[in-house]
This record gives C-alpha cells, sequence and structure tokens, in this order.
C-alpha cells in the first residue's frame, strides 16, 4: 500500500480514533496530538500483514494516551496553587475554547466524568473507557497497558468503584441536595440575583482559598445578598460547572475543557445553601473523594 493509500484510509479511521482519544485525554487538542502521533506510527511500521487495520489503530492511540496520561500525573505532582488571574484571566490555555466548543465535550462527555476520570491511575483510566465505553474485549486491552486479561479486568472494576464513590447523602436527601445544587447553577449561568437569594440561606458563608477569587476580594463572604452578588459578577464561569460528588456530599465540579480548576463542597440545610467552600488549591483538591452522581457513564 502507497503512502497515499494509507494515508486516504488512516482518515476514515480518524473520528474513531479521535473518539477514543479524546475520552482518555478529556482535552481535544491532546487528543488530536495522540491521533496525529498515531499516524507517524502507522507511516513507520509495516503493516501490509496486518489483516484488521482499524483494529491496529485501536490497539495504538491508547498507548500514546497512556504515555500522555502518564506524563500528566508526574507534571501535577509538581503543581503548585495557581494564581486566580491564572485560573479565571480572559484568556489562559484552558479557558481559550468559544462557547460552542464547551457545548460539545459537555454533550459528548459530560465535564464531571472527565473530571472523575482524572482522578484514576492511567491504566484503570485506559482500561475503563476501553472497556466500558467502547467494548475492548480484556485481552486485547491487557497488552496494551501491560498486564494480563484478568489484571486488566481488576483495573476497570477499580475505575468503576472510583466513579460511584463513597456517598454520604443517599435517598430522598440526595435527591433534594441536588435540586437545590441544579437551581443555584442555573440562577449562576443566568445571572439572576433574586434565584440566587431565594437558593441561599440568609446567613449563608462562602469560604475560597485566595487563587479561587480575585486578589483582594474577602477569602470569606457572609449573607445571601453579598454571595449572591459576587456569583453574578463571577458567574459567566458558572457555564464550566457541573452537579458531582465532593467526599460523599452533593456540591459542584469547575473545569473548562474537562480540567478540573475548582470544587464547590456545598452545605445544604433545608431547601437553601447554607455554607460553600471553593477549593482551587491543587493539595487540597487532590484530597478529595470525586464522584459521578450518577455512575453510569454514556459512551
Amino acid at each position: 500500500m502507497g503512502e497515499h493509500d494509507m494515508a486516504e484510509l488512516f482518515e476514515t479511521y480518524r473520528p474513531h480514533l479521535r473518539a477514543v482519544a479524546h475520552r482518555m485525554l478529556g482535552v481535544a487538542g491532546e487528543a488530536d496530538d495522540a491521533v496525529q502521533e498515531t499516524w507517524l506510527r502507522l507511516s513507520r511500521s509495516d503493516v501490509g500483514e496486518v489483516a484488521n487495520l482499524g483494529g491496529w489503530l485501536t490497539t495504538v492511540v491508547p498507548r500514546v494516551s497512556l504515555d500522555m496520561l502518564r506524563a500528566r500525573a508526574a507534571r501535577r505532582e509538581e503543581a503548585e496553587p495557581w494564581p486566580y488571574d491564572q485560573v479565571w484571566g480572559d484568556r489562559t490555555a484552558d479557558d481559550a475554547g468559544d462557547p460552542e466548543q464547551e457545548a460539545v465535550l459537555a454533550d459528548a462527555v459530560g465535564r464531571a466524568l472527565l473530571v472523575v476520570l482524572d482522578t484514576l491511575t492511567p491504566a484503570e483510566r485506559i482500561a475503563f473507557v476501553l472497556h466500558d465505553v467502547f467494548a475492548v474485549p480484556f485481552d486485547q486491552i491487557g497488552p496494551i497497558v501491560g498486564r494480563s486479561p484478568v489484571a486488566a479486568k481488576k483495573l476497570a472494576s477499580r475505575a468503576r468503584h472510583r466513579l460511584r464513590g463513597r456517598t454520604g447523602t443517599v435517598g430522598a436527601r440526595a435527591a433534594r441536595h441536588r435540586r437545590v445544587v441544579d437551581a443555584f447553577l442555573t440562577a449562576s449561568r443566568e445571572g439572576d440575583l433574586e434565584a440566587l437569594m431565594a437558593v441561599l440561606a440568609p446567613g449563608v458563608v462562602r469560604r475560597a482559598d485566595a487563587a479561587a477569587v480575585p486578589a483582594g476580594t474577602p477569602t470569606v463572604v457572609r449573607g445571601a445578598r453579598a454571595v449572591a452578588r459576587e456569583t453574578v459578577v463571577l458567574g459567566r464561569r458558572a457555564r464550566f460547572a457541573e452537579p458531582a460528588l465532593v467526599n460523599g456530599a452533593v456540591g459542584i465540579v469547575v473545569a473548562p475543557r474537562g480540567r478540573l480548576l475548582l470544587a464547590l463542597r456545598v452545605k445544604v440545610e433545608g431547601e437553601r445553601i447554607a455554607e460553600i467552600d471553593v477549593i482551587a488549591d491543587p493539595a487540597r483538591l487532590r484530597t478529595l473523594d470525586l464522584a459521578l452522581i450518577d455512575a453510569t457513564p454514556c459512551g
């Protein structure tokens, strides 16, 4: 097969490979890089005897993604708290996309799912995504992650357990808390001061890491009107937010392009929010137990 023919054939597989890489990596740009590296490996390989090129490519792109996830994990260990202007500047690395791209990402994968996947080890993430999202059998997953099929199955099982997390708020109480958090997010996105006042307790307290608020802004704000006004000012960021379980209770993750920047621990009393703890420090974020409220991800 000539290089031109191979390139044309590769293009027919590109959408599928990009979908696989996107769910593994959670970032569109990194997914494109993984697909490009897969093409380079194909162009340097002798695949004349490969009976199923699509299957071969579907094993290569996860290997590339696994290397990228391991490199990302190593970088994260050295991360320092981000100052506010880096987190919420007009055009940060994680907020350079337009709202349409953000909507596509949320609809296709879901920010909360991407955030929770990011808490898995690289091997757990690869095993889970390949098996549970793309139905790749474990005898094919094992060699990709350097494990036996049985060990690969255990990796996916551990990932599934992590997605569920530990739930301290259950049943009707959890459903009520979810409704309150949803109402808060809707009002935040719409900049609706009165609706925010209705969902916040009169004596609500908002605490925040210094990196989560502009310089000079108090890290502690008290009272429904003060918290609501601040939320309206910063409300455009709510389009990056989704409900999630934070340490077993219904809370919020804020994740431009699926990358966690903030987590909000929310205390609900009755039908209103009584406390909000905004966490931006990477060391604090790493200690959180994050999970999906609905732990059945879609493909």
